[in-house]
């Protein structure tokens, strides 16, 4: 029997409305399945390349060769977005995707052990993730009504950290029972379950005045799109500065070790410290009806980043490990509400004919944040101490985002009307 008191929680749990929609719920289940099924490969393909040369710096060649396909990809694609069904695109990424995990599945079990081979396949995972993730965010606008894109980002964003959690973790245990050829075949055929989703999604046909190829001056004009929006640049202003001056994950192992009694090489501080962040995440998903419904998006957004900064702040603060493990449960949940907001605003504020170039923009910046992050946090904690630098980022964090705020009235006003 449903309660007004049953009904009144409902309410601050999952927000489910966009699963209302028949197309959203067969590419929501459908990608669900892909967000744990289909990850295996995030460990499985960094353990075979030391495997294979007893070298991470092959497993960090492998990162940066998958980061630059990455970019030229996400670009590329928004254009591809822009200007041919979006369902078309979606179906050929998610295609190619699954092709990449059949390949990495045929060398693993042929040993080849080529390095050069494993590298290129990296690269043709990189290109096809970037057009996955792009043409999805320019897709999902054009499933669900404007009000349900709070919902529907959410959901979405719930699953992908969720599987980033229980991927990795189910790939640690499988590794040494089910070898990893076994993981890249998982991989494989949890993608055809999204590739399903996608066929039977409606035509997403572009605008009639731009059904014609990408060019190079359709990705410049991505940039000048941008430029001309006082709130996208606000937008992706304030996401970058959460990444950059506030994702510590670099200084974990340091952290770790040196101000939490770790052992060296890693230990259980090392793993909560990684694993407090998601569960934040994954809890803010599981009650995203409390901000879902919300109608000021670039203030709770601008509000999200600056909570984020001050969770930093109390992480390098934190004498005990139970304070800093608060710090970043607190911190993931506050980032996902910046995430939710985040891509509500970029696709409801931008033109359905720009939203695949922009996506494309935001995916570069999405994954280029972090590295950033690295570089300037590795950098940082070579000449002053690692808890100095992490809560300094955190200030500079909040400092940021509040001048960001000051500057463009319309992110603190809320948010404009939507473009359709």
């Amino acid at each position: 029997m449903i309660t007004p008191a049953t009904r009144s929680l409902g309410a601050y749990t999952i927000d489910r409305r966009p699963l209302t929609v028949a197309a959203f719920r067969r590419l929501w289940v459908a990608s669900t399945v892909c967000a744990v099924g289909g990850s295996f490969s995030v460990v499985a393909v960094p353990a075979q390349l030391f495997t294979v040369t007893g070298s991470s710096a092959a497993v960090g060649v492998a990162g940066a060769v998958s980061f630059a396909a990455l970019v030229v990809a996400a670009l590329w694609a928004g254009a591809l977005a822009d200007v041919m069904d979006r369902r078309r695109v979606l179906l050929a990424a998610h295609s190619g995707l699954a092709f990449t995990y059949a390949a990495l599945w045929i060398q693993a079990v042929l040993d080849a052990r080529s390095v050069p081979v494993l590298m290129v396949l990296v690269a043709c995972q990189g290109l096809t993730f970037a057009a996955i993730m792009t043409t999805m965010g320019a897709a999902v606008p054009r499933l669900v009504p404007v009000e349900l894109l709070p919902a529907a980002n959410s959901l979405m964003s719930l699953t992908r950290y969720a599987g980033s959690i229980l991927g990795p973790v189910l790939a640690g245990v499988l590794i040494p029972v089910a070898g990893l050829g076994t993981l890249y075949l998982f991989d494989a055929v949890a993608l055809l379950a999204v590739v399903w989703a996608v066929i039977k999604l409606p035509p997403l046909p572009p605008q009639p005045d731009q059904a014609r190829r990408p060019t190079i001056g359709q990705v410049a004009a991505s940039f000048r799109y941008l430029a001309a929006s006082r709130l996208l640049v606000a937008v992706l202003a304030v996401d970058l500065a959460a990444m950059v001056f506030g994702m510590p994950t670099a200084l974990f192992p340091e952290l770790a070790q040196h101000a939490f009694g770790g052992p060296e090489g890693g230990g259980p501080e090392l793993g909560l410290l990684y694993a407090a962040y998601p569960a934040g995440v994954v809890t803010a998903g599981l009650l995203s009806g409390t901000f879902t419904r919300a109608r000021r998006h670039g203030a709770l957004m601008a509000a999200a980043a600056a909570a984020w900064g001050i969770t930093v702040v109390g992480l390098g603060l934190a004498a005990e490990l139970w304070i800093a493990l608060v710090a970043l449960v607190l911190g993931g949940a506050v980032n996902f509400v910046l995430s939710t907001f985040r891509n509500v605003i970029t696709q409801a504020h931008t033109h359905d004919a720009m939203r695949g170039r922009i996506q494309g923009s935001l995916t570069v910046v999405l994954f280029g944040g972090p590295h950033l992050a690295n570089l300037l946090h590795g950098a940082a904690a070579s000449i002053l101490d690692p808890r100095t630098v992490i809560w300094v980022g955190g200030l500079l964090t909040t400092v940021s985002v509040a001048a960001i705020v000051w500057a463009v009235p319309e992110l603190r006003a809320g948010c404009p009307t939507a473009t359709r």
